[in-house]
């Protein structure tokens, strides 16, 4: 008989499975389990510790306590029509207490006389006796270990009409018949290496612990699996890319001389560090893979604008994508007016342009006439062609989908890529996001920058609020009103008919002697740069808008920004909107006008008003709302962590240990498979690197 378990067998579908069948896997495939291999790393969610028993006369209301103990009667009553009450009278030989079940009369025949019995649940001592209230129970057979309760139970994230106790027995023979026959794909020096369980007893232990210890330990072997494998596609990605023929730009000439001197400003020490870095990359022979992330105004767009100088001088062609339209137009004008001095044709190319623009912008472009297109997805249009593409900078990675950053990336010869975020993230999330990249981070602000006051004010208090605005206006200043999210944050004609509301109503009751303005995103660019010049000019001195503001804004006499329904925005959103004031020499403040109802939005609304530390802020973002909503990783291809806590304190050290091991292994290349041939189906189960997720860069 073989006692190994094959790939395929692996792999076979979940039904085929003995005691789970057709109506079970249709359950499990709901949580995403089809095969047997699934089923096998379907890992309890938490376990209770049921291995303390407690004597009944100590036992307190209200605690979740064991106990083992003898049946001493079994009583069935009926108080009133529909009602069936069925108690168990236990004793410990100390004192006796009752296990009560409402309608669930089967129960009777599982209880005699004299049984040694555990239970675990709820102690009511409120009306008298001692009562659990629908405990798990077990029957103590000497034949056999406890399984519901007397030892780590393990509780698994069941829906349907699965229950905890019926699955549990069910995982329990699966476990015991497949676990010793599962191969293990790990090179055993790196299971050495880290003194990790093998593979048949780690499955053992993380579904039936043993011991807290031994959960530990299986719990630590499936980490270092999961980031071992993730890191390793990373790696073995990296090396193919580096081992690619790439462009070597030369990074010194007379754009980016002339470019540097034309700065009002001396570059900061992040922003120098971040610039060297980048002019390494892109000296090298092969493809710059680089990560840039600062918080917003720390000054990424002036470091992109110097890469893209790089490529022109040395004759090729640069793109900037941003994720919005209102965005894409800001960086082309930022990029306008750094650039104004210069010999540049720069060009935005966004969808909602004329045809015949449209038209005239792609010639251009395939001819090399534009040395900088600045768009929005449009530049990934199939009729969209460059005649020399040598650098490629996407704004705000995430909020694009992994083949939309492909398709930019292919409509050149292995391009430069350098990726901009004003979402700051730790380390760990980085790695774990963004393994095959280097990573630069600016840290710190510009100099003048203000740091700038929030304050949390109840909705009710609006009108004091528009009066500090109006007492700002006074002073010559300016301020942003933002609108609350109405809808989906895609819904844009909702969105814009609430500004237009709210517009209209601080013109007539609130604002009448100020000129107003009104920003939304079903607004042409054409519309949208006028207003944005008109306040830009002071013309406009208080800007009614929708979200649209909250990246890509600069206007530095702006000193107040007024967020309506802030509870409804997340933190990183009113992290950004917050940045659009503070860039002049004034004194700025944000005022989060909310009615928090509940505690999520309660912590995010603190947070803002506690720091203004953009890594700080996303930290929390991410601890609140989790790395999978925090990222949108399922929309965006990225990879789904089953075991990996990435705020727990060992995380960094794990991930830092796998991703030096992942890119030792990495130098093998296919020998590594060779030798393991089942390492390459796992990392391809776990984190599919051959398909959309592997193309992220």
């Amino acid at each position: 008989m073989n006692q190994t378990l094959s790939w395929q067998e692996l792999k076979s579908p979940v039904q085929y499975v003995k005691g789970i069948g057709p109506s079970r896997a249709k359950t499990l495939a709901k949580a995403g389990v089809n095969t047997c291999l699934d089923l096998l790393y379907y890992f309890p969610r938490t376990y209770q510790d049921r291995t303390q028993f407690s004597l009944i006369p100590f036992l307190k209301d209200g605690e979740v306590a064991t106990v083992k103990a003898r049946v001493v009667s079994v009583q069935e009553t009926k108080p009133r029509p529909g009602l069936h009450l069925l108690k168990v009278i236990i004793s410990d030989g100390r004192g006796r207490a009752e296990a009560v079940w409402f309608n669930q009369p089967f129960l009777k025949k599982q209880f005699a006389s004299g049984q040694e019995v555990i239970f675990s649940g709820r102690v009511s001592r409120r009306f008298g006796p001692i009562q659990f209230s629908n405990p798990d129970w077990e029957i103590l057979d000497e034949d056999k270990d406890p399984l519901h309760t007397g030892r780590i139970v393990p509780i698994y994230p069941l829906s349907g009409n699965l229950t905890q106790r019926a699955f549990r027995r069910k995982m329990k023979d699966i476990i015991d018949a497949y676990a010793p026959k599962v191969p293990e794909f790990l090179p055993p020096s790196f299971l050495a290496k880290f003194g990790l369980m093998p593979l048949n007893m780690a499955l053992t232990q993380v579904h039936f612990p043993e011991s807290q210890d031994y959960l530990k330990e299986a719990r630590k072997r499936f980490i270092y699996e999961e980031l071992f494998l993730l890191q390793l596609g990373f790696a073995l990605r990296w090396k193919e890319k580096k081992t690619k023929g790439g462009i070597s730009f030369k990074t010194e000439g007379p754009l980016t001389e002339k470019f540097l001197k034309s700065l009002p400003f001396k570059l900061t020490e992040g922003q120098a560090q971040a610039l060297e870095e980048i002019k390494k990359d892109m000296r090298s022979p092969r493809p710059m893979n680089r990560l840039l992330q600062g918080e917003v105004g720390s000054g990424k767009t002036v470091i992109a604008c110097y890469a893209m100088l790089v490529a022109v001088q040395n004759g090729y062609q640069a793109a900037l994508m941003a994720p919005t339209e209102i965005l894409a137009g800001q960086h082309f004008m930022v990029l306008e007016e750094l650039l104004k001095d210069f010999s540049i044709n720069l060009a935005l190319i966004t969808s909602g342009m004329r045809k015949n623009q449209r038209e005239e912008m792609r010639g251009a472009l395939k001819e090399g006439k534009i040395d900088i297109a600045v768009g929005t997805h449009a530049l990934l249009q199939e009729e969209v062609s460059f005649k020399r593409l040598g650098l490629a900078v996407i704004d705000e990675q995430h909020r694009f989908g992994v083949m939309q950053r492909k398709i930019l990336k292919e409509k050149g010869l292995s391009p430069d890529v350098l990726v901009l975020t004003a979402t700051p993230i730790p380390r760990s999330l980085a790695l774990t996001i963004y393994g095959d990249f280097d990573i630069s981070t600016i840290r710190g602000l510009p100099v003048g920058r203000q740091p700038i006051t929030t304050y949390l004010v109840n909705t009710s208090r609006a009108k004091d609020v528009y009066n500090f605005v109006r007492r700002e206006i006074a002073k010559g200043r300016q301020a942003y009103i933002v609108c609350p999210l109405i809808g989906s944050e895609e819904d844009e004609n909702l969105a814009a008919q609430a500004a237009l509301k709210l517009k209209e109503g601080l013109e007539k009751e609130v604002f009448p002697d100020l000129h107003l303005g009104l920003l939304h995103g079903r607004m042409s660019h054409q519309e949208k740069e006028e207003v944005m010049r008109l306040f830009k000019d002071n013309q406009i001195q208080v800007l009614v808008s929708t979200s649209v503001i909250e990246v890509g804004i600069d206007v530095p006499n702006a000193t107040v920004m007024v967020i309506w329904n802030a509870e409804r925005f997340g933190l990183a959103q009113l992290h950004q909107l917050r940045g659009r004031v503070g860039r002049g020499s004034h004194k700025s403040y944000c005022i989060l006008l909310a009615d928090p109802k509940n505690e999520d939005a309660l912590k995010r609304l603190d947070v803002m008003v506690r720091t203004n530390d953009g890594f700080l802020i996303s930290a929390e973002d991410l601890k609140i709302r989790g790395p999978g909503e925090f990222f949108g990783l399922e929309q965006h291809g990225a990879p789904e962590l089953k075991v990996t806590d990435l705020f727990s304190p060992e995380t960094q050290k794990y991930l830092e240990d796998c991703r030096e091991q992942a890119f030792f292994y990495a130098e093998e290349g296919q020998g590594l498979f060779r030798k393991f041939p089942l390492l390459s189906a796992m990392m391809e189960e776990r984190f599919p690197f051959n398909s959309q997720f592997a193309e992220v860069g």
